[in-house]
């Protein structure tokens, strides 16, 4: 029963594990909030006067600034975790002091009617932070998208625990008075603070583990950051000189104003009804109950609502709901049902304010820049929730006063909900305009911002107002708009998409493909788009061909022109193509488009890449062996493609091989590698478990990481933390190579040695923190790891203090923590026996450590073999590259990697390896010798830039780019040897390692004020 719920919602191992400790906090807190509130307005109506409600919401208008401010002051000077809690206990001792007040005014028989306003502030204002800190609960304690996965669960628990409140207050009310209703608020909170305590030591705590430092320096920060803030009036002048945030405001502020009003309506209603005090606090219960039930069943279609209407349409439905829902008040005031239809709008419009309108409004700021962001939400919302109180107030002081009777006040909420339909109606058009307004700086995002807004329904006026920006001239604000149309999957904007066949732009032709609907297009509309069949650029092609095949009326026209394109010259149009066929069935070209399969696999390179995405897509199994022998191709993308492709087709004899490739891959391939053995899913289990106990770290973690990934939490249990354990714990004698060696005065094998046993050490603790990952929230592993390597030696010892309560499990936490803790500690070993040590570790598992282990004692035999060998071996290439500063912080493997593909070149004296003009496809590192950079000044000389000696590089932007190179490079002073890397291999690196880019950023920008100082004293 529980594993169908929870893949009916969609949730994983790890929710189910936080929601058992998170669940009973949103349950008893709503249970609490609701009992609170429901007795304190009882009891302040009925003891204090309904018609001074509105003064005391005047009142906490006027508060809440300050309140505000003292919490952010609270904030700024606690840890999150204390804070959190601090807030919670002062919340529960608010509800404790004022339950015990109105216990002793009951059992003394005493009243003090001046004590209701301050009951009703302290109260309100537990409402208020309680809700608050339930929501920031549960976003601090979650990542965004198990947050978005949870937030329906979080939603439930809470309004579950809305009803039990209706239903407690409706019978204890009565039967032992509102003060019963009220003192038992607190009783349920400190039940709710019992898991509220766990689930902080459990997921906020290890998240802020730097928060006491950074609290210790916050005080010379804060005069800096206060600086830096813009003036005070910044945000309102933004906002006046802004239609649309003005609008924005208006919605947010006319909206409580509405939702107050009916409130004081429901309030004063509810008191003529009920004279006595329990029969109140009972009807106040019913309704609470009612109320949450009907936002229980909401939720259960608030997200396909929101994704149908969007939230502009949302917004403004919301508000004719509330211009209904007090026109009908108005109309029966004073009738028989006027009290039935005051209370259910008034329960209508608190779930539609709270559960669905606030959500929205965070779509208004979403265009704004971030750095900005803030600001601009925090002031427009505490301006609209005064100003929302401040006008709900007022008016209702009309019928306080007696100014006006309680059917006109109704019809002034008429009138103010027609305001508030016409502000939402506008507001929708604004959104559209700052939309484009915006586009320029924040068009990555844009697109999915407007189809949260817009919505979804294809007769949106809204919508239909995109197609004027398809001609703008702007390519972002057309892309925009594109994009949106697309989403809406309406075939009637198909004429006006054809029309844009002729764009200049191969990104506006490809929005333009994805954006049309080719459902119950003519034949005449499928020939007009089939002409981007023969466009220049090969993705319109293969953009065009996805778009035809989706046109499955017209299914033998489709096919006639996606089967020319088996015999077009680029991969990607024929991969599309082939799997554009076999969505349209055309069993009759199944042979042909398995000789276009074979023709990609066949040719390598970038067509055997897309070749294995085509089988993969199509999980064609019949090619497994044959992409199973692409392993071996010496081109890496190839490599990445297929591992891709045999995880998808689950063919799990490719399991050895796949491993044994791991530890000299590069880490796109060990990423490919890592994600096939899970896409093989639980074929692969007997396979990896076979690993468990595998001699190489890397190897075992590559096991480790993808069990981690198929096993359920109870087989991760009983199935991996003991060998994991077992693993880590085993003694090995690694660590001692490098002291061995720097005794025999072999300081860079030395240097080698000991980073490959750190990189051995990383991948054992690397598994271990997979395993981690899954007993606890991903999150706090990411910062518990990086803390373990923080600079400050107290979040050190914080983030191994959390290890030592046993995070997660017991066992593992343990393990790992003594794995931490022995670091790359030297063993005994090396200090007395460093040639035994040497013959031990030529036998080792570990290549690396192994080829270490043979050179050393190759060199004792022989020490004139350096001298004598002409050439590098790959292990001299690996020691010479690791003292190079552009790959200094590349790990063992890494470096290997790009020992493999340099190639070693003598080059004779007065040799030119680069010539201006010239282009060059290599980049040169030089071993030995000298190179001299020039360059020819205006008047037609030659000038010396400088010259370059051992572990110096030159022609890296050249054979990057391919340009031709601005600056000459000869060789000076004899021979010179150079290790030459080719420019494909250098790009690939350069994507693969940002770092080596950023050196070589650094060394060609050095380069170039060498150019500009004597170009100066040239001048």
């Amino acid at each position: 029963m529980q594993g169908s719920l929870t893949r009916w919602m969609g949730l994983r191992t790890e929710d189910i594990r936080k929601l058992w400790i998170m669940l009973p906090i949103f349950y008893f807190s709503g249970i609490a909030e609701s009992l609170n509130y429901t007795a304190f307005m009882a009891l302040f109506n009925q003891r204090f006067g309904v018609q001074y409600l509105p003064y005391i919401y005047i009142a906490e208008a006027a508060i809440m600034p300050l309140e505000g401010w003292l919490l952010a002051k609270l904030a700024n000077r606690l840890p999150k975790a204390k804070m959190m809690t601090t807030l919670y206990l002062l919340m529960i001792g608010l509800l404790v002091l004022n339950g015990a007040v109105l216990l002793g005014f009951k059992l003394g028989g005493i009243d003090f009617r001046f004590y209701y306003p301050i009951l009703f502030i302290s109260s309100n204002f537990v409402v208020r932070q309680l809700t608050l800190l339930l929501w920031s609960t549960a976003f601090d304690l979650c990542p965004t998208q198990q947050a978005k996965r949870l937030m329906p669960v979080f939603i439930a628990s809470t309004t579950t625990g809305g009803i039990t409140a209706g239903l407690i207050a409706h019978q204890i009310g009565k039967l032992l008075g509102t003060e019963a209703v009220y003192a038992l608020a607190p009783v349920l909170m400190v039940f709710g603070f019992v898991f509220f305590r766990k689930a902080l030591a459990r997921y906020l705590v290890p998240l802020t583990l730097k928060e006491d430092l950074r609290l210790k320096s916050q005080s010379g920060k804060d005069i800096v950051e206060e600086e830096q803030q813009p003036p005070a009036g910044y945000y309102a002048k933004q906002m006046l000189s802004s239609p649309f945030l003005l609008c924005a405001v208006a919605l947010m502020t006319l909206m409580p104003a509405v939702y107050f009003m009916i409130e004081y309506q429901y309030f004063t209603a509810a008191e003529a009804k009920f004279p006595l005090e329990a029969d109140l606090t009972s009807f106040y219960g019913l309704i609470t109950a009612i109320q949450f039930t009907f936002c229980l069943l909401l939720q259960t279609v608030s997200t396909r609502l929101m994704n149908w209407l969007g939230a502009s349409n949302m917004l403004l439905a919301i508000t004719v709901l509330f211009f209904g829902g007090f026109g009908l008040t108005a109309l029966f005031i004073n009738q028989s049902v006027g009290l039935a239809l005051v209370s259910g709008s008034y329960a209508v419009f608190y779930i539609l304010l709270y559960y669905i309108a606030e959500p929205c409004y965070q779509l208004f700021f979403k265009m704004i820049p971030i750095s900005k962001r803030d600001g601009y939400r925090y002031f427009a919302q505490g301006v609209a929730a005064s100003g929302g109180i401040l006008i709900g107030s007022l008016l209702s002081l009309l019928h306080s006063f007696g100014l006006i009777q309680l059917s006109l006040l109704a019809w002034l909420g008429v009138g103010l909900a027609v305001v508030l339909v016409f502000v939402a109606w506008y507001g929708r058009h604004l959104y559209i305009r700052e939309l484009v307004k915006s586009v320029q700086s924040l068009h990555a995002d844009l697109s999915d911002i407007a189809e949260s807004f817009i919505g979804g329904i294809r007769s949106s006026k809204a919508l239909s107002a995109m197609l004027g920006y398809l001609k703008h001239p702007n390519d972002y604000v057309r892309e925009l708009a594109l994009e949106v149309i697309g989403k809406a999957k309406d075939s009637a904007f198909l004429p006006h998409l054809i029309g844009m066949i002729g764009e200049e732009s191969s990104r506006i032709r490809i929005a333009v493909l994805r954006a049309m609907n080719l459902q119950g297009a003519t034949i005449q509309d499928l020939v007009q788009v089939a002409s981007f069949l023969e466009d220049e650029d090969p993705e319109v092609r293969a953009e065009s061909v996805k778009l035809i095949s989706k046109a499955t009326h017209l299914r033998s026209q489709s096919h006639f022109f996606i089967r020319v394109k088996l015999l077009d010259n680029h991969p990607k149009v024929v991969h599309e193509g082939v799997k554009a066929l076999y969505a349209l069935e055309s069993e009759e070209s199944y042979q042909a488009c398995d000789e276009a399969i074979i023709k990609m696999l066949d040719n390598g390179g970038e067509w055997a890449v897309y070749g294995c995405h085509t089988v993969a897509d199509l999980k064609l199994e019949a090619y497994s062996a044959w992409v199973l022998s692409l392993l071996e191709d010496h081109r890496p993308a190839v490599k990445v493609a297929a591992a891709a492709c045999l995880g998808k087709l689950r063919h799990v004899e490719a399991i050895p091989l796949l491993l044994s490739m791991v530890p000299l891959a590069d880490q796109e391939l060990r990423k490919a590698i890592h994600q096939a053995l899970v896409d093989m899913g639980d074929t692969a289990l007997p396979a990896l478990t076979d690993s468990l106990n595998h001699a190489n770290p890397f190897i075992w973690n590559a096991a480790v990481t993808a069990l981690a990934e198929l096993l359920d939490e109870n087989k991760l249990r009983t199935q991996l933390v003991d060998p994991c354990v077992n693993r880590m714990l085993a003694s090995t004698q690694e660590r001692a190579l490098p002291e061995a060696l720097l005794q025999l005065d072999m300081k860079g094998l030395a240097e080698l040695a000991n980073q490959r046993c750190a990189e051995l050490h990383n991948a054992l603790v690397g598994g271990a923190w997979a395993v981690m990952a899954k007993f606890v929230d991903e999150r706090i592993v990411a910062t518990l790891r990086e803390a373990t390597k923080d600079e400050s030696e107290e979040v050190r010892e914080n983030a191994l203090e959390v290890l030592a309560e046993g995070l997660g499990d017991r066992k593992l936490a343990l393990a790992l923590l003594e794995l931490l803790k022995q670091g790359t500690t030297s063993s005994e070993t090396a200090m007395t026996k460093p040639l035994v040590l040497l013959q031990e570790a030529a036998r080792w598992s570990d290549d690396w450590l192994k080829d270490i282990a043979v050179y050393a004692l190759s060199s004792l035999e022989r020490d004139e073999m350096r001298e004598e060998r002409k050439f590098l071996t790959m292990l001299d290439k690996v020691i010479f590259l690791k003292q190079v500063s552009l790959f200094a912080d590349l790990s063992v493997d890494e470096l290997g990697l790009i020992a493999g593909i340099a190639t070693e070149e003598v080059h004779e004296d007065l040799t030119y390896l680069l010539r201006r003009g010239q282009s060059n496809s290599a980049m040169y590192l030089i071993i030995e010798g000298n190179v001299e950079l020039s360059n020819e000044t205006g008047v037609g000389e030659t000038g010396t830039i400088g010259v370059l000696g051992p572990k110096q590089a030159f022609g890296e932007t050249t054979a990057l780019d391919g340009s031709p190179s601005s600056i000459t490079a000869q060789v000076i002073f004899d021979e010179v040897r150079v290790l030459a890397l080719q420019g494909e291999s250098l790009s690939r690196l350069v994507r693969l390692y940002p770092e080596i880019g950023i050196g070589l950023l650094h060394a060609s920008s050095a380069r170039v004020r060498l150019l500009e100082n004597m170009l100066l004293k040239m001048a």
